[in-house]
């Protein structure tokens, strides 16, 4: 029942989207008798279908709590759709705030990528490691992942102000590099989606591939010892583990063993899968931003401007700022001051210099240098746009790259 729950708050979010487009489009449209009242109505029937779907999403959240019996934020297919249900329910609070239908279009994409990237990853319900059986599971995921939702809106609302803003008809030096800027936030969107795509591709296909190799590791004793471990790889082997043997194979383009080897210098039976996922995003990435390119025939971030028309550009601003301000002291609390807190109670210590605590420092840094130049320096407009628009790729950096590709104590996270 919960997985059926995501899956309509997953079609009904995609269908408020549409009615948010509608109403932008139409709004602008000389064919509709009276366009402020069409998209007003538009408007009202997004937002109700956005909440619509977050109840749906609760649904599932609360139902898989059941089946589970522990809170599911556990692993990252959990972590994940409750980021995006989170994103949603920020974009409803600033949306009443602001009345802002035209954030709807570029922040529900945000969570629609989210629930879909969760979907990727493994859905059984798995018990708690002992590392996680603690009440401040409940306390620091949920606060940290509230305060990335509002980062994430706040993302939304300076993307909407540089694609309003940056002349893309202009050739000058400042100019293109802002338009390559804008471009390069979008083709990092598509480099995710295509990860999605590929990964839903591929295991439709039934494909499959096992490798085993020899993997240093430290025993209690911190002696090492060499053990031969087996890598399973859901996208086929462009880089294949180091020194690694294949077990099994899908044949497929005619491959029947990896292309090349992981360098030697990356260590571990993961380096390699990992290596892959990530050339494979590129690919990916690359021909769905050209596709994009080619069915707009320009610039992706010319062909949304028209969007902006007629929308207050101080308004998306505010609700730039507002967003993070929001946000920032819920994520200092979850994902610093509660996280030491349990980091004490599970490892006996405050802080280990894990990746994953580097990282969520580093963010929280980011937006304290993003609060101090908006207040204190008078960082406005364009300014404050890219630093909202940077922090959330830091976010999801965070979220995704040190998950999946670098090893720590948070590993657990990405299985």
């Amino acid at each position: 029942m919960s997985s059926t729950l995501l899956l309509i708050a997953f079609i009904v979010y995609a269908v408020a989207l549409l009615g948010f487009v509608i109403g932008i489009t139409g709004n602008k449209s000389v064919r509709v008798e009276d366009p402020a009242v069409f998209g007003r109505r538009w408007g009202r029937i997004g937002i109700g279908l956005t909440i619509l779907g977050f109840l749906c999403h609760a649904g599932f959240f609360f139902t898989r709590w059941a089946e589970a019996g522990h809170i599911p934020t556990s692993n990252m297919y959990e972590f994940m759709t409750f980021l995006g249900m989170m994103i949603v329910l920020a974009f409803i609070v600033v949306y009443f705030l602001y009345k802002s239908s035209v954030l709807g279009v570029f922040a529900l994409p945000v969570a629609i990528i989210v629930i879909a990237y969760a979907s990727v990853f493994p859905r059984e319900v798995q018990p708690l490691i002992p590392a996680l059986q603690s009440y401040w599971l409940k306390i620091h995921v949920t606060t940290a992942a509230l305060g990335e939702a509002f980062f994430a809106v706040g993302f939304a609302a300076g993307l909407m102000y540089l694609v309003q803003n940056v002349n893309f008809k202009d050739r000058s030096k400042a100019a293109r590099r802002e338009q390559r800027g804008v471009e390069f936030t979008l083709f990092t969107m598509a480099v995710i989606l295509a990860f999605v795509v590929s990964i839903f591709t591929f295991n439709g296909m039934g494909y499959k591939a096992v490798f085993s190799s020899n993997v240093v590791m430290k025993d209690a004793s911190n002696v090492e010892q060499v053990i031969q471990q087996e890598t399973t790889y859901v996208l086929p082997p462009i880089f294949g583990p180091h020194e690694g043997q294949t077990l099994q194979m899908t044949p497929i383009f005619g491959m029947t063993e990896p292309l090349m080897e992981a360098p030697s210098w990356m260590k571990g039976a993961n380096a390699g899968r990992k290596l892959n996922t990530v050339v494979w995003s590129l690919i990916g990435g690359i021909v769905l931003y050209g596709l994009l390119r080619l069915i707009a025939r320009k610039p992706l971030g010319a062909a949304l401007h028209p969007l902006m028309k007629g929308v207050d550009a101080d308004d998306i601003d505010e609700i730039g700022y507002r967003s993070i301000a929001i946000g920032y002291p819920v994520f200092t609390l979850g994902a610093l001051i509660f996280a030491m807190i349990w980091a004490h109670e599970a490892w006996g210590r405050f802080w280990g210099w894990d990746p994953k605590e580097v990282w969520a420092l580093i963010v929280w840094l980011f937006y304290a240098a993003y609060l101090h130049l908006r207040l204190s320096r008078g960082w406005q407009g364009k300014r404050s746009a890219w630093l909202s628009v940077i922090g959330f790729l830091v976010v999801m950096f965070t979220l995704i790259g040190v998950n999946l590709v670098i090893a720590g104590l948070h590993s657990y996270s990405g299985t």
